[in-house]
């Protein structure tokens, strides 16, 4: 079922599938995106997608970061680097998320939040809270997996942001912060002794910073140790609107003293903090930080750092005050030799019998959803939308993943084999987030139909409003939506896949709870069967806007 994609122009044709796989001989290389510019600099974001809450560390010459996932599984990506700045992904911590029952139901805005890793004694280190739960602590030899089942740490509600610190004698602590809207206090930050292999909390812990006057909602900390220094990396102010401070003592319990080093400063870059300090072999400090894009989500950027009288600087210092700010282009960071670009994965041609590591379902996911490497494609099976569920806010089985760039164009092929006992099963396309449209095939006793559906303020349980686009002579179809500037969406269909044309109305994409919108793929239905019908989607393509319908 496959398509060669072939451009001819004057006179020649080229195969542009060819130049990709050739380009990405090392590694997929997006369309959309590529923060490496080819010329010994980069520019921010080094990742223009959705990885909330950033944390990394360096293990010889390889870099590894992890990101918030909240509800979304598998859970607590894991990438990878050779300079900071070209990524993949390569695997998940949470394959399913515990409470395993818990999360069988969407969570949205619950599940993991800012997670640390750290390697210590041959092994990587995750500590991630749940602020239901607790926090918690999983392992792995190798980065990529597989990683240990999720050890409770301490149980307890508010408990969030935790970061490990093995110090010099031995000791093992560990920073933290408090989510008010559990805990019923925030903005201060707590130090707890750990036991020696890291697997549980020995003490009641100790506050070491109260920011309510100077740094309200402190939180997302960081642990490290320098010329016998104690450094606590947090941000504060907010996460569209804050700044990066830093605190330091001679003590793990304090004083500390308080530095802001970096902000917005005279950039387009709000709320610039909650990251990561990382250095090169050859002796470089860099930082990473994400910037909320509101329906982009929390994207990430890569600044210069470096130490004056013992505290870091972050960013562009203009004045030399100590206090810098974000930086859109600058020169990579030396790491000894050139790095082939490569990106996070966006398109799947659905060839492989496993999921792409860019896919997240909405809750934790059942064998009977979908069927991987079906033929060439990915199999989704209609699967009963919860009794509760008013629209798809609540659906677990929607396959999805991040916005990828500011500008792009999605397109998947489709064929809908609904049960011919049911009605209303339906297969599509869909924007995700607290509001979410969805172009999609909708079956009927006769036929299909396709329907151009919107909801607003789904988390309320608003109802969806339908509109028929036409009723379909075949199940087979392809779908597709231009998102421009400002998460401004289009869908159209073609019967061709050359000419097509548009369905609704231009949909604004608006952030889901704490994550920014998503863009995927679906098949439901509304009553119980014996049997479900089943849509095979061809491929899923992430390319630059086509305005030529």
């Amino acid at each position: 079922m496959k398509r060669s994609l072939l451009l001819i122009a004057v006179g020649l044709v080229i195969n542009v599938t060819a130049i990709f796989a050739q380009q990405a001989k090392d590694g997929y290389v997006s369309k959309v995106w590529v923060a490496d510019l080819g010329n010994g600099s980069y520019k921010n974001p080094v990742l223009h997608a959705d990885y909330s809450d950033p944390d990394a560390c360096r293990v010889g010459d390889d870099f590894y970061m992890v990101a918030s996932s909240f509800d979304a599984i598998p859970g607590l990506p894991v990438l990878h680097s050779k300079d900071l700045v070209n990524w993949k992904i390569i695997g998940h911590a949470l394959r399913r998320q515990p409470p395993f029952g818990h999360f069988e139901k969407t969570q949205h805005g619950n599940g993991v939040w800012a997670p640390a890793i750290r390697y210590h004694n041959s092994e990587f280190y995750i500590y991630y809270p749940d602020p239901d739960f607790g926090i918690y602590l999983t392992k792995a030899k190798n980065a990529a997996g597989p990683w240990s089942e999720p050890v409770l740490v301490e149980a307890g509600k508010g408990l969030i942001d935790p970061c490990p610190l093995w110090d010099d004698d031995g000791s093992v602590y560990l920073v933290y912060a408090y989510a008010g809207s559990r805990a019923g206090i925030k903005s201060i930050l707590a130090v707890k002794r750990l036991s020696a292999d890291g697997a549980k909390t020995l003490d009641e812990g100790t506050i070491v910073y109260d920011g309510h006057e100077a740094d309200p909602t402190i939180e997302g900390p960081k642990f490290y140790k320098r010329n016998g220094y104690y450094y606590i990396f947090a941000p504060a102010g907010g996460v569209a609107t804050g700044w990066q401070t830093i605190l330091r003592s001679k003590n793990i319990y304090g004083p500390y003293e308080r530095k802001v080093v970096m902000d917005q400063g005279s950039t387009p870059i709000n709320g610039p903090h909650q990251g990561a300090w990382v250095d090169t072999p050859s002796g470089e400090d860099w930082f990473l930080h994400f910037q909320d894009k509101e329906a982009y989500g929390r994207i990430v950027h890569l600044q210069p750092m470096k130490w004056v009288n013992d505290w870091p600087v972050i960013g562009a210092d203009k004045d030399g005050d100590g206090k810098g700010e974000p930086v859109l282009v600058y020169k990579k960071p030396n790491v000894g030799k050139g790095i082939p670009v490569q990106t996070p994965e966006e398109s799947d041609e659905f060839n492989s019998n496993k999921l792409g590591l860019q896919w997240q379902w909405q809750a934790n996911p059942k064998a009977t959803w979908a069927m991987a490497g079906n033929n060439g494609a990915l199999r989704l099976y209609s699967y009963k939308m919860p009794d509760s569920t008013r629209n798809y806010w609540d659906v677990p089985n929607i396959l999805m993943q991040k916005f990828p760039a500011e500008e792009f164009m999605i397109t998947t092929r489709l064929s809908f084999t609904p049960n011919a006992k049911l009605e209303n099963e339906r297969t599509g396309l869909i924007i995700m987030g607290q509001s979410y449209a969805s172009l999609s095939l909708k079956s009927r006793k006769d036929g299909i139909d396709l329907i151009y559906a919107v909801c607003r303020d789904a988390p309320q349980g608003k109802p969806e409003m339908e509109k028929l686009i036409q009723s379909l002579k075949s199940g087979t179809i392809y779908l597709r939506c231009t998102v421009k500037k400002n998460a401004m969406c289009m869908f159209s269909f073609s019967a061709d896949g050359e000419k097509f044309t548009e369905a609704g109305e231009t949909f604004k994409a608006e952030p889901g709870r704490w994550i920014g919108a998503k863009a995927g793929i679906f098949c439901i239905r509304t009553s119980q069967t014996n049997d479900s019908g089943f849509a095979d989607f061809d491929w899923f393509r992430i390319e630059p806007i086509n305005d030529k319908l």
